[in-house]
């Protein structure tokens, strides 16, 4: 497993620094991602274990919490209406992009549900076991979705050419030894004792709590190193690209093809709410669309940090939206399903 997991990411790090040479957008994680997940599909042994995508989820949210100073919290807290709104909206996506799924696939409808709803990949997983969905087309499912989201929005971003449309500034702008190491340790420790309660993503909000609470209240530790940043990125892309496994391409060539599409449409169709927000909200098009992204809290609140684009108002529209989900889409699957039934009947 070590050497493994060395090789992998050794891989990582010359295709990120050959992404770098590109001048290629996000190049410390899609590098990554695009070099493990084709070896990984050719059957090259490359490993990447949890803890390694827990170290790049712990990095990312101690990053963005350090952006959540009080002018910018009370900017964000302005957004509330419309944060909720785009949560609602991005619900009813998932749900058209269920349905879809199961008329292209033939998929039953508990996994196609529970595949294009638009929350975490293990937290979907299992949320979706629990009423019988095939688990491992549903983790299928979002690993598809999120590589998709992750390659599609940095480079359709630099077509566009937006790089520092929306900038917010960090609370701690330097790197101070003592206060990095005081806030490793907090964020640490905010992450563990989540992980403790079984909390979804924790890794991500323990440490994003913890650094929010800190610069909100004005306690500037220290900024993260940028070496650290570009390690954490690693491990994240690493994490994304390991999940293809070598027969993934040969298992269920429809579902994974209706997948694809269904992405697409959901992508688009979270594009055109972002649009739809910024014309009533104020918030600059490109922030809103990757706040209203079909992808994962940790990936687009990274490629806001990297093209400067709104970061706490994508890491708050991604989080709202990641704790509603959680918290509803066991009882909403049952309302649809019930729903779906009468309406037949009818």
């Amino acid at each position: 497993m070590l050497l493994a997991f060395s090789k992998t990411l050794l891989l990582g790090l010359v295709a990120a620094l050959i992404c770098v040479w590109l001048k290629s957008p996000l190049p410390w994680m899609i590098g990554p991602l695009l070099a493990t997940a084709l070896c990984r599909m050719s059957g090259a042994d490359l490993r990447s274990p949890p803890a390694a995508r827990a170290a790049g989820q712990w990095v990312i949210g101690t990053a963005l919490g350090l952006y959540f100073t009080p002018a910018v919290a009370h900017i964000v807290n302005s957004f509330a209406a419309y944060i909720l709104l785009a949560v609602l909206v991005s619900i009813l996506i998932g749900i058209v992009c269920g349905w879809l799924l199961h008329r292209l696939s033939g998929i039953d409808t508990c996994t196609s549900f529970f595949a294009m709803a638009m929350g975490g990949a293990s937290e979907m997983a299992n949320q979706g076991e629990r009423h019988g969905a095939q688990v491992d087309k549903v983790a299928a499912a979002h690993s598809l979705r999120i590589m998709l989201v992750v390659l599609v929005i940095p480079f359709g971003f630099r077509l566009w050419e937006v790089h520092g449309q929306d900038p917010y500034v960090q609370g701690a702008a330097t790197v101070m030894l003592g206060g990095l190491l005081l806030l490793i340790a907090a964020t640490l420790c905010g992450a563990l004792l989540m992980q403790r309660f079984d909390l979804p993503n924790a890794w991500v909000m323990g440490p994003l709590l913890v650094a929010t609470g800190l610069s909100y209240a004005e306690i500037n530790l220290s900024a993260l190193p940028q070496s650290v940043i570009n390690a954490g990125q690693i491990l994240i892309g690493i994490s994304l690209g390991t999940r293809f496994q070598p027969s993934f391409l040969k298992a269920a060539p429809r579902y994974l093809a209706s997948v694809a599409l269904c992405s697409t449409v959901a992508l688009l169709l979270a594009a055109l709410s972002g649009m739809t927000l910024a014309a009533w909200s104020g918030i600059h098009a490109a922030t809103a669309i990757l706040a209203t992204a079909p992808g994962g809290i940790a990936e687009m609140s990274l490629t806001a940090k990297t093209l400067q684009l709104g970061v706490p108002i994508v890491t708050a529209f991604h989080v709202t939206r990641m704790v509603v989900l959680v918290l509803i889409i066991g009882p909403l699957f049952v309302f649809v399903q019930r729903w779906t039934k009468r309406s037949a009947i009818k």
